[in-house]
């Protein structure tokens, strides 16, 4: 594959706050905790594209645009936008899917008619050269040697 080239590897992750996930007053999820998502749906997108999990190196934008509390669903996806030789430049929202409805009940939540965007970011992932072996959906011509 060409550097710069997009393959459009996807991948998502669909979460449930818990009330361990809760940080502040009011069951509000700490934004680190979205973050620690997109680290997760990031090395998912490496091992597809280079069948390592690379390192993460920097966020070059995260913005966080609605409250997450405990009990709400939240899906995190990322895609890989731009590849150089060993850095992969990568887009990541997040979405709230259902969302608890303490006011109702303790237990009560509803389906959101339209997902609703909580974090948006943009990072920067390397995987080194000699760690590059492709992925499933990558290409296994340039596989590394075994380990034992």
């Amino acid at each position: 594959m060409a550097a710069g080239e997009d393959r459009s590897i996807t991948a998502l992750i669909r979460v449930r706050m818990s009330a361990h996930d809760a940080h502040y007053g009011g069951d509000l999820v700490d934004g680190a905790r979205i973050l620690g998502l997109f680290g997760d749906v990031a090395t998912e997108l490496l091992i597809r594209r280079d069948g390592d999990e690379g390192l993460f190196v920097a966020y070059d934008l995260v913005e966080f645009t609605a409250p997450v509390h405990a009990g709400d669903y939240i899906e995190a996806r990322g895609r890989i936008t731009r590849t150089g030789a060993t850095s992969r430049t990568m887009e990541f929202t997040a979405h709230k899917v259902i969302g608890a409805r303490p006011d109702l009940s303790p237990s009560a939540a509803e389906v959101l008619a339209e997902p609703l965007l909580v974090v948006r970011a943009r990072g920067t992932c390397v995987t080194p050269a000699a760690s590059q072996r492709g992925g499933a959906q990558g290409d296994r011509a340039n596989e590394a040697t075994p380990r034992p």
